[in-house]
């Protein structure tokens, strides 16, 4: 049964379209490259500090779009319920990260 193709009402076979091992290389190596060019600005002594922690951080923000989507195939159908989650999450630690700051400077 589970080798067995689901069929709808109209008598259509579809099948579930499965990814290849090169989108998965082709991120694998963006991730890499990502990786390697904020390490790169670390490394690199002559960097202005201002510009090499906006870069890392938008570095970062790549990164985890990259993670989440491809690695964590949130980038598919029915994929809503995690989706929310991890943004429940986001607004929870964000949230706690403000009211941190805040507290700390609050006089």
């Amino acid at each position: 049964m589970a080798a067995e193709q689901h069929t709808r009402d109209h008598g259509v076979k579809r099948r579930h379209r499965q990814e290849g091992p090169q989108k998965h290389i082709l991120i694998f190596i963006l991730s890499a490259v990502l990786t390697l060019i904020a390490f790169a600005a670390v490394a690199a002594g002559e960097v202005n500090v201002a510009f090499a922690v906006i870069l890392l951080l938008v570095m970062a923000v790549i990164q985890v779009f990259v993670q989440l989507g491809y690695w964590m195939h949130l980038k598919d159908k029915g994929h809503m319920m995690p989706i929310i989650f991890i943004l429940g999450g986001f607004l929870i630690a964000g949230t706690c990260i403000i009211m941190a700051m805040y507290w700390v400077w609050w006089e």
